[in-house]
């Protein structure tokens, strides 16, 4: 049954003066947390200024030897090192000579050579010297390469060995160049396992077509000598596959029927 409102009802007026108060309630609780916020912010920053006025000389201190250590490291790099790297590269061109020509001259003359850029000439610094006196610099790690090859060549091996592990690169080609030296002083050494692992690990440093055929090669050569005929099929397999072109593939048929034949 439906209700009706009879003309002229309003509805009963709600007390004024009770919702006054409440709402000036609130707003006097909302003022009273937002000025206690307040309060403890200015205590916090009151605190800080206090911690700062009072630790002041130390902060100084602080910023202070920041601030040396900075200049002085940017001081030590324009001052000193730039101008010993510029020294170093200088000092090592004559060494470089040495070298190249030592690597095409005959083996009667290339000793010599070898040793003029191990320990200098003509008042210049050979590669041992430009180690000792400018280590830190990439001269002296280029000269570590270099005087690990030339050890190499003069039949020096342990000394290869040496240096060769000194010397510290990303390059594409010398980082490889240098695991594999070592693989060859240990082949020198009649150490073939330790001259294995070099070899598989000069192999993997890199993917191109000049380093990795060459000691993928190398590690299935010395694989076959150990008598692992299934990892010399694996280190051949992967040359012919990925490095067809090279000329290291074209010897790998004759090693893969050596290995085909030891299982």
């Amino acid at each position: 049954m439906a209700t009706y409102k009879k003309r002229g009802y309003k509805p009963q007026k709600e007390n004024i003066q009770d919702v006054e108060e409440t709402n000036e309630n609130e707003y006097v609780e909302g003022q009273s947390t937002t000025e206690e916020v307040f309060n403890t912010l200015d205590e916090g920053a009151s605190r800080t200024e206090t911690w700062v006025a009072d630790n002041q000389k130390y902060i100084y201190i602080v910023l202070g030897v920041i601030v040396v250590a900075v200049l002085g490291y940017l001081g030590y790099e324009q001052f000193i090192q730039e101008p010993k790297r510029a020294e170093a590269a200088n000092e090592m061109a004559q060494a470089q000579n040495y070298m190249q020509a030592a690597m095409n001259a005959g083996a009667t003359e290339s000793d010599s050579l070898y040793n003029l850029a191990l320990n200098g000439g003509e008042g210049k610094y050979g590669f041992l010297d430009i180690i000792d006196n400018y280590g830190g610099t990439a001269s002296a790690n280029i000269a570590s390469y270099n005087a690990g090859f030339a050890y190499l060549y003069t039949g020096k091996y342990q000394e290869a060995i040496e240096y060769l592990e000194d010397f510290s690169s990303d390059d594409e080609v010398l980082a490889p160049l240098a695991t594999g030296g070592i693989g060859d002083a240990f082949m020198q050494l009649e150490q073939p396992e330790e001259a294995l692992d070099y070899y598989v690990k000069a192999a993997n440093m890199r993917s191109n077509s000049f380093t990795t055929p060459k000691f993928l090669l190398k590690a299935a050569v010395t694989a076959l000598e150990l008598g692992n005929a299934e990892d010399a099929l694996e280190y051949l397999n992967k040359l012919e596959n990925e490095y067809p072109e090279s000329p290291e593939a074209e010897q790998a048929p004759v090693f893969i029927g050596q290995a085909q034949a030891m299982n």
